[in-house]
Order: structure tokens, then C-alpha cells, then sequence
């Protein structure tokens, strides 16, 4: 589905500019958009956010392909 590959990729943008600020103190998206305030930083923030909570389904959604459940995470 196009809408979980668009969230994938912001939640990977999303995780390699937290990479950067763990690692190098170095706000990638702000220092793109005009630092953490600025409108454009906030929209691409809360995107992110909204797709990790989308991300979230795909935990618990059937395989299309297979007709099955996944397996759950602990077994």
C-alpha cells in the first residue's frame, strides 16, 4: 500500500535525524527548514508522528499475500 511506503520513509527520515542529534547534536530537519520552530520543521515533526502511529497497524494487519496472520513479536 503507496500510504505505508510513504510512512516508512518519513519514519526513516525521521530516525536518521534523531540518529544525527544522538550522535552529533545535529538537528537535521531544522537546520534544513529554519531551526525547530520554524512552520515547515513542525509540519515535517508532525509528520513523522503521524506516520509512526500509522506504522503501528502494520504490527497488527494480516499478510495480504498469505491470507494469515503474522506472527506476533514474542513467539
Amino acid at each position: 500500500m503507496i500510504l505505508d511506503r510513504i510512512a516508512l520513509i518519513l519514519l526513516i527520515i525521521g530516525g536518521l535525524n534523531w540518529g544525527s542529534v544522538g550522535l552529533f547534536q545535529f538537528d537535521l530537519v531544522a537546520w534544513i527548514f529554519g531551526g525547530q520552530t520554524g512552520i515547515i520543521s513542525r509540519i515535517i515533526y508532525t509528520l513523522v508522528a503521524l506516520s509512526a502511529i500509522w506504522c503501528i497497524s502494520i504490527l497488527f494487519r494480516e499478510d495480504s499475500l498469505l491470507g494469515e496472520k503474522r506472527p506476533a513479536l514474542s513467539e
